[in-house]
């Protein structure tokens, strides 16, 4: 039995098709990487895992069951852009999500639970690399500072699924090479099964198990509405997730992927 299985989902607005028979099995502790062209639908795969958006056809089930329609901590994001509140320290946009958990209408904890939630906080700061930042505001960081911010945030309720839409893609390269590190530490500290969304091709197999390729096999040019992308490409990288790089954070593919086209019925 797959950790998550997609079976035949079908993402479609109106008469407009983005995704079509999409059907994947994707085992407990990948990683995932996503690539494709503009407007494959690679956001909006992600959107229907992390259940903003409901797929017009299909199912999908975690470990056999139903996934929940709604996003639950079972599920952790992030965004390109920064998903933090300005008007929050560090510590503090790092608590809200325990907050929220705890005391739903006012987002406050009082005594002992708050005493817990911010050493709870602060040790996913550690892990970060924020711990000496806890104090400062959004405004006060660097973009790379805020995004390890907002990875503390996603993590912060233990999820199992961790989604990164883009995460990368605005920051200098020298602090995208170090987000690498800090990922793929913290994907294999956690036990995280990670499904990455990257325009960047190198990006996606620097850090994936993984690799599938969004895009239409169908055109019609009087229609272009008409078909969806599907998974054209799946490709399986042979490594395991304990396999680094002597310098301890990026790493290469073993032996060169083989490539597989539409082995399970996505075209």
């Amino acid at each position: 039995m797959a950790f998550l299985a997609l079976k035949n989902i079908w993402v479609e607005y109106g008469e407009k098709v983005v995704l079509e028979r999409i059907t994947l099995d994707i085992a407990e502790g990948a990683f995932v990487s996503i690539i494709g062209p503009s407007g494959a639908g690679k956001s909006s795969l992600l959107r229907v895992i992390l259940g903003q958006e409901r797929p017009t056809r299909g199912t999908i089930s975690l470990e056999g069951a139903p996934l929940p329609a709604e996003c639950g901590p079972d599920r952790g994001v992030v965004f390109q852009r920064y998903s933090v509140f300005p008007h929050l320290t560090v510590l503090g946009n790092t608590m809200i999500g325990l907050e929220f958990a705890a005391a739903p209408l006012t987002a406050r904890l009082f005594g002992s639970a708050r005493r817990a939630a911010q050493a709870e906080a602060e040790a996913m700061l550690e892990q970060v690399g924020l711990a000496d930042s806890r104090h400062l505001y959004p405004a006060q960081m660097s973009g790379g500072m805020q995004q390890r911010l907002a990875i503390a945030q996603a993590l912060i309720k233990r999820p199992r699924i961790l989604l990164l839409d883009e995460p990368f893609g605005a920051l200098d390269p020298g602090i995208r090479a170090d987000m690498h590190g800090l990922i793929t530490r913290l994907w294999r500290e956690h036990g995280l099964t990670v499904i990455m969304v990257t325009h960047d091709i190198k990006e996606a197999f620097t850090l994936g198990t993984r690799v599938l390729t969004l895009d239409k096999r169908r055109h019609d040019p009087h229609a272009p509405h008409r078909y969806g992308a599907g998974v054209v490409y799946d490709l399986a990288l042979t490594r395991k997730a304990g396999d680094l790089h002597p310098g301890g954070t990026a790493w290469e593919p073993d032996v060169q992927p083989s490539i597989t086209i539409d082995t399970i019925g996505n075209n």
